[in-house]
């Protein structure tokens, strides 16, 4: 038996590697044991990331409690892996860091020998202490929070000296020449550094959720709102499994289009002065030199010209969807510039991670993180399928529903503003919605009057969703391109025909300087807000109902058989594969399940059925 003493918080704690069959029974009795206390912390070490690739490895399953770490070394195969699945079977409960995780690690890589390792057999027996912190404060390191990884969540609560071993590991892969990415897979099984680190990761899970229980109950998050997270994430997890059918052939093609789209306007780049599209001064300069003049507010915090986005899709004469505006003559340099950071992103983004992380039948299993932003709302990453362009198919043509099965998606009708007017409870707003109007069209008639035009709308519309997304006069004129001064009064006009909203913004303000500037959800979700920005408590209090409203359309999917045929969350859409012949069904179903009463208010989803590609539900033909 291989044994790493170590200390966490002046605790002394040890960390035991099994080498024989006589330590496995060590093992098996001490599992016995600590059944009988309680949870039973869980943890793997693996390859990678990509579980689904043809190539993945579960290298070691770690399972401890507050003093104790065991390593299991999976890789070595035979009683390694019998004592290891049989110790899982017999555990009652689980706690585990990122449980999703390691659900899709068990369900993939350890069923077998009498064991079922599945995410159905797995989910109902874990705690995920990762849900725990994020409930208790779902702010990220770089926006003030303590974020949700395992680390610096122990240095917070625990003892601050607990991330040394990761730091340690890293330096362990450089020395070996192998980096964060490729060092999981390169490493010796037996390096001591790479097992203490292993073993210490469930004795930190086991310490750190009795933390987080205390932190919760003197908060006050109701149980019923843990319950329901990890229900959430089961769902998604089940749904990350079964992944997407990859048209490959499509894809190796349009890889070799992006890349040479990206070579041609790399290469007008190149005609007006600038070698490397990425390179911020190069284009300033390149643009100054063609007469460009920027506006007041497009520096950055340190006084530079600004060449974001933004900037250079105003040059180029097209909003952020691509579209020409015909308000000025376009400058070629930032089309092209354009063009190229566009080809070059789809390639890394989408088709080349596509290609590199398909599973060997040729489906993708991208990454459903069911609780990841400050307002709770879920992100689909590897490949981040939430950040396609609205109205683009060319990727999502890529993607297929089952043989012989076609593409449903059904979406939230305006959900954030349906939020809106009942949470604020907008009494015109509630009128427009229960009458079935197009509310953007309702609210460019009240605002500019019965013969308000398209334009109108547009600015209507841009004011709606400022509101909501705490967007100001400057964001609103940069995306509808109307005048400051009309946006200005439309602003005005729009807070008068919608009192509600401000005041309801100014009382969530003044409740939130009452409570440690944290704004609380209608379902007990903690919002913490920014001192120098608290009008986002609109912005994050109408977010975070948004995501519950999908979350709980998730929960009563399943509850009506549907979850076999859901395939991805995406921002206010639930994407479905349907057998053809039960398409109509299936989405009338699912739409019934989006579709509930909230504060008087409905919320309403309306459901698409395309052809087998995701990309038909766009324009695609196939």
């Amino acid at each position: 038996m291989k044994t790493f003493p170590y200390a966490i918080a002046g605790d002394p704690v040890a960390v035991k590697v099994p080498e024989t069959v006589e330590d496995l029974e060590e093992f098996k009795a001490w599992i016995v044991e600590a059944n009988k206390r309680g949870p039973i912390a869980l943890d793997t070490e693996t390859t990678g990331l990509d579980i689904y690739s043809p190539t993945y490895g579960l290298r070691t399953v770690q399972f401890g409690d507050r003093r104790t770490g065991w390593v299991i070394l999976w890789e070595l195969g035979g009683y390694f892996q019998h004592y290891a699945r049989r110790a899982l079977d017999f555990i009652t409960r689980f706690q585990i860091h990122n449980a999703p995780f390691d659900w899709a690690v068990m369900d993939r890589h350890a069923s077998g020998d009498g064991f079922d390792g599945s995410i159905e057999a797995m989910a109902p027996k874990t705690i995920d202490t990762r849900l725990k912190a994020g409930l208790v404060d779902p702010r990220q390191p770089q926006e003030g929070g303590r974020g949700t990884a395992l680390k610096p969540l122990m240095a917070y609560y625990v003892d601050p000296a607990a991330p040394d071993t990761a730091g340690d590991l890293t330096a362990v892969f450089r020395s070996l020449k192998l980096t964060k990415a490729t060092g999981w897979a390169g490493i010796d099984l037996w390096h001591p550094t790479y097992l203490l680190y292993a073993g210490l990761d469930p004795i930190f899970a086991a310490r750190l959720d009795s933390c987080l229980d205390t932190e919760l109950s003197n908060l006050g998050v109701r149980p019923r709102l843990i319950e329901y997270e990890h229900e959430i994430a089961r769902i998604c997890a089940v749904m990350q499994r079964k992944g997407m059918v990859l048209d490959v052939p499509y894809t190796q093609r349009l890889d070799g289009q992006l890349a040479e789209e990206a070579a041609i306007f790399e290469a007008k780049a190149l005609r007006y002065g600038v070698a490397n599209v990425n390179a911020p001064a190069q284009l300033r300069e390149a643009l100054q030199g063609m007469g460009e003049e920027w506006q007041p507010d497009e520096r950055t915090a340190t006084g530079a010209l600004k060449v974001d986005k933004a900037v250079l899709h105003r040059f180029a004469d097209m909003d952020l969807q691509g579209n020409r505006l015909s308000k000025r003559k376009p400058n070629p340099l930032a089309e092209a510039i354009i063009k190229s950071k566009r080809a070059g992103k789809w390639r890394s983004a989408y088709t080349g991670t596509f290609l590199e992380t398909m599973d060997s039948e040729g489906r993708i299993h991208p990454f459903i993180n069911s609780m990841i932003a400050r307002t709770g709302r879920m992100s689909v990453t590897r490949p981040a399928l939430q950040t396609l362009p609205s109205g683009d198919y060319m990727i999502r043509r890529a993607l297929l529903a089952e043989e012989g099965h076609v593409m449903i998606s059904t979406d939230f009708s305006a959900v954030e503003l349906r939020v809106l007017a009942a949470l604020a409870d907008v009494k015109q707003m509630k009128h427009a919605i229960n009458a079935g109007e197009d509310l953007h069209s309702f609210t460019a008639r009240m605002v500019f009057g019965e013969d308000f035009t398209p334009k109108h709308r547009k600015i209507s519309k841009g004011i709606a969703f400022g509101k909501v997304y705490g967007g100001g006069a400057a964001t609103i004129q940069r995306q509808t391109g109307a005048p400051m001064d009309e946006v200005k009064r439309a602003l005005a006009a729009y807070d008068r025909v919608y009192p509600e909203v401000k005041r309801m913004s100014n009382r969530w303000q003044r409740e939130a300087y009452e409570t440690g500037m944290v704004h609380l959800s209608v379902t007990g979700r903690r919002l913490p807000l920014d001192r120098d920005r608290m009008y986002a408590v609109v912005n994050y209090a109408c977010q975070s109902v948004a995501r519950d409203c999908l979350g709980q359309s998730l929960i009563n999917l399943e509850a009506r058989g549907m979850l076999p045929h859901l395939r991805l969350p995406i921002h206010d859409e639930v994407l479905a594969s349907a057998p053809k012949g039960e398409a109509t069904d299936i989405a009338r179903t699912i739409k019934e399940c989006m579709t509930f009463d909230l504060f008087g208010v409905p919320i309403e989803a309306e459901a698409e059925i395309g052809k087998r590609s995701w990309g038909s539900l766009y324009g695609a033909d196939v």
